[in-house]
């Protein structure tokens, strides 16, 4: 069984951006994870989630180069974290949202906050919940930014998003303009930013699915 405190072997793969043939030449976040769990190499592995593991390729290519090993520890927490609720994916689009709306550039604020919106509804929806009904942390969060949650609010409304355009399009697009935002902004430490979100949005999963157990990994070699 795994955990978010679970330490990789020592000798492996070293982090970099983009993908990679095989451990030998590098690996980004889910290669390792793949690598881990004793799947086929790939960047999109079965054992976990479709919009986790994209929220962690792109924290993985967003980071910098001299920080990227620091999320080395996070890679076995995602392993097992997996399912067909649409409750995850409309909370790691929520988690994304809410920790970009603060700090991305003015030009990205609406989007963060009209996508804070669309996954709150899509929540509710989902717990038969009024629609409107905002959680405390997206209650803080829309009224640091009161311009765009304004403008969010009058481009939502009557305006409703259907579950497979949900997770088709909706929360892929806000994960990604959420870590792109965040890269970007003007903040004193943008990769400590984004190991944040990935760490906030695997506990999301944790909490919602449960963990269960993956395949035995095979033998790491040192990457050369």
């Amino acid at each position: 069984m795994h955990s978010r405190q679970t330490q990789p072997p020592a000798l492996v793969p070293v982090l970099s951006r983009g993908r990679h043939r095989n451990p030998n030449k590098g690996a980004c976040f889910m290669e390792f994870a793949s690598y881990l769990a004793g799947e086929r190499w790939s960047d999109h592995p079965a054992c976990t989630h479709p919009l986790l593991a994209g929220l962690a390729r792109l924290v993985n290519d967003y980071t910098s180069d001299d920080k990227r090993s620091e999320l080395v520890g996070l890679i076995p927490s995602v392993i097992g974290l997996t399912s067909d609720d649409l409750h995850v994916d409309a909370q790691i689009a929520l988690r994304c949202a809410r920790t970009a709306l603060p700090v991305v550039a003015a030009d990205l604020q609406l989007a963060m906050a009209v996508s804070v919106l669309a996954a709150e509804q899509m929540l509710a929806e989902l717990d038969g919940r009024p629609p409107g009904e905002l959680s405390e942390e997206s209650a803080e969060a829309l009224a640091l930014v009161p311009r765009a949650a304004e403008g969010a609010r009058k481009l939502r409304r009557g305006i409703r998003v259907s579950a497979r355009g949900f997770r088709r399009f909706a929360a892929p697009n806000t994960v990604q303009l959420a870590a792109r935002g965040v890269a970007h902004a003007c903040v004193n430490d943008p990769d400590a930013l984004l190991r944040s979100m990935l760490t906030e949005a695997i506990a999301d999963c944790e909490r919602l699915i449960g963990r269960r157990t993956a395949p035995a990994a095979p033998a790491l070699v040192e990457a050369r």
